[in-house]
């Protein structure tokens, strides 16, 4: 049992040393935050609406095309 936990920890852990990997590096190639032409950007005086459109979608698709990888694998 406790090994169980462990190994969730270790994985757990992986994640998120992956996700601070990609916000330092969106960080660094796209400092004002928007990624991608598509992501719409409303700016009124003390107002500011920001969708990201077309980051969503390539986020969607990279995330479905893992998932089916994972899925994939694990056969």
């Amino acid at each position: 049992m406790i090994e169980l936990v462990g190994r969730a920890l270790v994985a757990m852990g992986a994640i998120v040393l992956m996700l601070g990997v990609v916000l330092v590096l969106v960080g660094r190639f796209a400092p004002s935050g928007r990624l991608l032409p598509g992501d719409i950007v409303i700016r009124r005086p003390g107002f500011t609406f920001y969708c990201p459109l077309a980051t969503m979608i390539v986020v969607s698709l990279l995330l479905s095309g893992l998932m089916w990888l994972v899925s994939y694998l694990r056969r």
